[in-house]
């Protein structure tokens, strides 16, 4: 779990107007729901989320916020950027409770691309998805998924059900039924060594 820490404040000053000033005193708007309980207007100190603004494990982990002296774990469920200034609009943050599951999408980090043997003959290493939606307990949320391609051989593809996920990550897809299993990644030859054994072969 991630051991990302915001400091918030409730406002009671609400509407664009309101968020406007609060942008303009570099603040960030956001709002806090779910877990059953009432939704909540924020601000967020912009130089903070800009801090971890280039941080994956703040997207894709259980954060801490810090409510007025208050912690609550939650996962960021929407951010708003400016078209074109390096620029937080507003942020949209879910409650967690520990003791359901969450849904989220989590980032696929392939590894071992450089000494996968079918890469090292001259296929092409080709990544169909570059994220994957799961189920689980907060506590066993992980900050990405990890696709070995080590020993994928040419021409082999690899489907969301030969992931290794964690203990007690379920992926929402495969739940859906196994027309659901969609190919994360494939070894493909590489169009000029294909054409070479077409010819080769006539």
């Amino acid at each position: 779990m991630s051991t990302i820490t915001l400091n918030a404040e409730v406002r009671a000053d609400l509407g664009k107007g309101a968020s406007r000033r609060l942008r303009h005193a570099d603040k960030v708007p956001a709002i806090l729901y779910g877990a059953g309980q009432e939704a909540v207007s924020l601000t967020l100190s912009h130089n903070s989320v800009i801090k971890v603004n280039d941080v994956e494990a703040f997207y894709t982990s259980v954060i801490t916020l810090n409510v007025d002296g208050k912690e609550v774990q939650a996962v960021l469920k929407d951010i708003q950027r400016h078209p074109f200034k390096p620029k937080i609009q507003h942020l949209d943050f879910l409650r967690v409770d520990a003791t359901q599951k969450l849904q989220t999408v989590l980032p696929l980090h392939f590894i071992n691309e450089d000494t996968a043997a079918s890469v090292k003959a001259g296929g092409v290493l080709a990544k169909t998805a570059h994220e994957v939606e799961v189920s689980c307990l907060p506590g066993a949320l992980p900050e990405f998924i990890e696709v070995d391609v080590n020993e994928i051989e040419l021409g082999q593809t690899i489907h969301i059900s030969d992931l290794k996920l964690p203990e007690g990550v379920e992926s929402v897809e495969l739940a859906k039924g196994a027309d659901h299993d969609q190919a994360v990644a494939t070894v493909a030859t590489a169009k000029g060594a294909a054409s070479a054994e077409e010819e080769a072969a006539e």
